[in-house]
């Protein structure tokens, strides 16, 4: 099933703007959506230490909304990724993005990608990632840890999204150019239903104060005692569903609430 990540962070670093915040489009169970959303997190948060002046802060809040069935509600959503440059008033159109990856989508024959080129404008030759000394590897991808395919290309230090973007894919879900062109003139109704649709998903952040108060009234009616903390991890769950259902809580603070891991919790909350 489909699913789409937004990612806000402040300060921002995509594009440096702090109008921009990055969308990807992921098809997978819910479950594997949630880890690459966890795994995104702990790179991204890496990556912010090594860059950021010490002392910092960083906010950085991660959210996957399940698209559905609607075949016309994903197309409105799979072009909403890719149009943000242009929707948020940049003067750049999504083809030239370098944040974006709306230069692969529809695209015959021989084209040079946006990451090739450098900031004086020369085209760049990319090496593979197993070329680059270990050294270049850690600080590539912010990890000692983890690492990406030997034989996937690099450039300019990007790992290009030609090596994991799904181009048949995304380019499946229009099937056509026209279509495709029609979508990406995306009205203000369309996205004005897929905000109304994220909101929903992403449910309402109460004051932390008042959080805690409904939830330690919902445990006391349920289980006589308004501290989750001696709730079952059954239980717990139990209290989860009651605060979406009752109050549309939002995953994260959910997770605070009932003290349990929110990836724990969106397995079993709708």
């Amino acid at each position: 099933q489909p699913c789409s990540l937004e990612i806000l962070s402040f300060p921002p670093t995509f594009g440096g703007d702090p109008d921009s915040h990055p969308h990807f489009l992921l098809f997978g169970t819910l479950e594997e959506c949630t880890r690459f959303k966890l795994l995104f997190e702990d790179l991204y948060r890496r990556h912010a230490a090594e860059t950021r002046k010490k002392g910092s802060k960083l906010v950085l809040h991660c959210e996957i909304y399940p698209i559905g069935e609607d075949e016309s509600y994903l197309r409105n959503v799979a072009v909403y990724t890719i149009i943000q440059p242009t929707k948020d008033g940049k003067r750049v159109m999504p083809y030239d993005y370098l944040w974006g990856t709306g230069s692969l989508y529809f695209r015959r024959g021989y084209y040079t990608p946006v990451w090739l080129f450098d900031e004086q404008g020369n085209v760049c030759q990319p090496v593979r990632f197993q070329d680059l000394s270990v050294q270049c590897r850690r600080e590539m991808i912010h990890s000692r840890r983890l690492t990406i395919p030997g034989d996937w290309w690099v450039c300019n230090g990007w790992v290009l999204p030609t090596n994991y973007v799904d181009v048949p894919k995304f380019e499946s879900i229009y099937q056509t150019h026209n279509c495709f062109r029609v979508f990406l003139s995306n009205s203000r109704k369309k996205e004005e239903e897929i905000l109304l649709r994220m909101a929903k998903a992403r449910g309402i952040m109460l004051e932390d104060s008042e959080a805690r108060e409904v939830c330690g009234n919902e445990s006391k009616a349920l289980f006589g005692t308004r501290d989750p903390r001696k709730l079952s991890p059954e239980q717990r769950v139990r209290l989860a569903q009651i605060l979406r259902s009752k109050y549309r809580m939002s995953f994260r603070q959910m997770a605070t609430c009932v003290r349990l891991p929110e990836s724990e919790i969106r397995q079993y909350v709708p």
